[in-house]
């Protein structure tokens, strides 16, 4: 029996309590958030998104890297590279960063034109992030 390849990107906006996973769609043209991780530890978080790749089938994962204006990384990105270096550990796939400054901008940018209240605007910013980064990967 054949398995479908798998296509699809998830990103990852990792945060000092929670973590927004967003999903593209199979052609990585469109993507959505998907839920938002809550783990106690990095054990279980790992767990938690090993189960949400092998669920989606997906392909790649992008972190979003938090720099600062001068491209430097800063506390917050030290710690989220101790979730990469687990991820990498755990996970037989491409596990890509990504420098979410602009992208940032822009996913904010694209919600308030497209009117999407303040609320809304937090729960879809990995996906719109991860939309305006697989524009950029191409």
């Amino acid at each position: 029996m054949m398995t479908e390849p798998r296509t699809r990107i998830m990103a990852l906006d990792i945060g000092s309590k929670r973590t927004g996973v967003a999903l593209s769609d199979e052609t990585r043209l469109f993507a959505s958030p998907l839920k938002t991780v809550e783990a106690s530890n990095l054990k279980s978080w790992v767990l938690e998104i090993k189960n949400l790749v092998e669920e989606h089938q997906v392909a790649e994962v992008l972190v979003g890297l938090p720099l600062n204006q001068f491209g430097e990384e800063g506390k917050d990105a030290e710690n989220i590279r101790k979730y990469i270096a687990a991820l990498q550990e755990a996970l037989p796939l491409p596990i890509l960063e990504w420098d979410e400054r602009f992208t940032t901008v822009q996913a904010e940018r694209t919600l308030l034109e497209a009117d999407v209240s303040r609320k809304g605007r937090k729960s879809d910013r990995s996906a719109s992030s991860l939309y305006h980064s697989t524009r950029i990967l191409g």
